[in-house]
């Protein structure tokens, strides 16, 4: 039985902080909201792989199988609230937290029955199955396990055995089983079989497996946070030997969890690194890169597929330089050049030159954005002519024209230069000094400029 105490009701001496810290305890208080007791009867009774259990599988497998085959992602979703392959998976987790050896081996038994005959089940199904399988993305994303399924299924974990251990039952198990999904990797790897794909058999088992461990370990850290009552031995021989064999299955679900999930994440970063290095060198070099593949058998690697005019020497070097600047080092890049005029794959080459004239669409709007951005700017900035020629008639009737020029005054001694306007006015009769200071100033006030130079005509 779980040991969390209720919390007491605030005394009115606490703080403010005491308060707000004795209120942030009390919302993640479990005490009055589970039941460890029960939460182990609910799992030992389920771990057993009989009667209805083993239709219900039956029944999962092929509803898991004809979703993966026509791609239906509804009839998937069924497959897995269906699936009773969660049971024996939290019977391990729960035998390894507390020292139960007779449930471990019984639930460790049933999950290995339940997952041969899935496999079975889904090989004979894809084997005979008339329907084909031209674009088949939902078989493909069950084929190569990510950092996201590591988190999937160990935070999925977490809410599954809290949920079994609540008192109030929610719908959390139907989400847990949804986004977990044990049984389509399951099945994918029984159409790996089928298909002679082994890449495909090993990608789904291999994330089935992660699945499987990672909410193994969130159930015996649960387990074992929640302090469910620990299995009585009947002497201290049997105690000290089943003991032995739980630190050892202990270290072999901890280990391979704790080495997937560092694997995960350097495969998931080298997939970013390389996809801003393609983002930044995609039409660099008279080419393109219309296309790239990554493998992360043997170390991570990046072919990348390039078409367009062939590349010197330098320019393969700096790519090289560049792919090293992402952290994808010289023997992890494999640069496969296909010239346009060798007769490329009609689909690749139509795929570069549509992207390629994207980019080149995209620059050039770019371009033309900013060249009619520059031309409002001259047009806001161009000077109304006549209306100022009419406004400075009506202030001085002498004046016969007005010749205005935006441009520069460049002093010959020092070769300063100054901008502003120059203006050239014809009189009928001269300005006087005043007049003329006058003008000069309204000059400047009406065209918004600081510099004005004027020189005037007499007729």
């Amino acid at each position: 039985m779980i040991y969390l105490q209720r919390k007491p009701q605030y005394d009115p001496k606490m703080t403010f902080w005491e308060k707000v810290k004795s209120q942030i305890s009390d919302i993640g208080n479990l005490s009055d909201h589970i039941d460890t007791a029960a939460a182990e009867k609910s799992i030992r009774g389920n771990i057993y792989f009989k009667g209805a259990n083993v239709w219900i599988l039956a029944f999962s497998i092929v509803i898991a199988s004809v979703g993966l085959n026509v791609n239906s992602i509804p009839v998937i979703i069924g497959a897995m609230l269906i699936s009773p392959l969660m049971g024996p998976i939290f019977g391990i987790g729960l035998g390894l937290g507390i020292n139960d050896t007779s449930l471990l081996k019984s639930s460790l038994k049933n999950l290995l029955v339940m997952m041969v005959i899935s496999l079975i089940a889904s090989f004979l199904y894809f084997l005979i199955t008339p329907l084909s399988l031209s674009n088949p993305t939902e078989l493909l994303a069950r084929t190569n396990p990510t950092i996201y399924d590591v988190l999937i299924a160990l935070f999925g974990g977490f809410a599954g055995i809290f949920e079994l251990c609540r008192k109030e039952k929610g719908t959390a198990f139907a989400g847990v089983a949804i986004a977990t999904a044990l049984m389509p990797p399951l099945c994918t790897a029984g159409f790996g079989l089928a298909d002679g794909n082994l890449a495909y058999f090993a990608g789904a088992l291999y994330l089935f497996m992660i699945n499987c461990i990672f909410i193994i370990l969130a159930t015996y850290l649960t387990v074992k946070y929640m302090h469910f009552e620990q299995y009585e031995f009947k002497d201290a021989r049997t105690a000290k030997k089943s003991k032995r064999i739980i630190s050892i299955v202990t270290l072999i679900v901890i280990i391979p969890s704790l080495w997937s999930a560092f694997v995960m994440i350097r495969e998931n970063q080298f997939n970013e690194d390389v996809a801003d290095f393609v983002e930044k060198n995609k039409d660099q070099y008279n080419c393109f890169i219309y296309d790239y593949k990554i493998t992360h058998r043997n170390g991570s690697k990046v072919e990348i597929f390039i078409t367009g005019e062939p590349l010197t020497a330098m320019d393969k070097g700096n790519l090289i330089e560049s792919a090293k600047e992402f952290g994808i080092e010289e023997d992890q890049l494999i640069i496969n050049e296909r010239n346009i005029m060798e007769g490329a794959n009609e689909g690749e080459l139509l795929k570069s030159i549509y992207e390629r004239s994207d980019s080149e669409i995209s620059k050039r709007e770019d371009t033309i954005n900013a060249l009619e951005e520059q031309l409002q700017q001259l047009k806001n900035s161009k000077l109304p002519y006549i209306q100022i020629t009419k406004e400075a008639v009506n202030l001085y009737p002498t004046i016969k024209s007005l010749h205005i020029a935006d441009g520069a005054n460049v002093a010959v001694e020092g070769y300063e230069q100054t901008e502003g306007l120059l203006v050239v006015v014809r009189t009928s009769a001269p300005f006087t000094p005043e007049q003329k200071e006058t003008f000069i100033n309204w000059l400047k006030i009406r065209t918004n400029s600081q510099n004005v130079t004027l020189y005037e005509v007499n007729e």
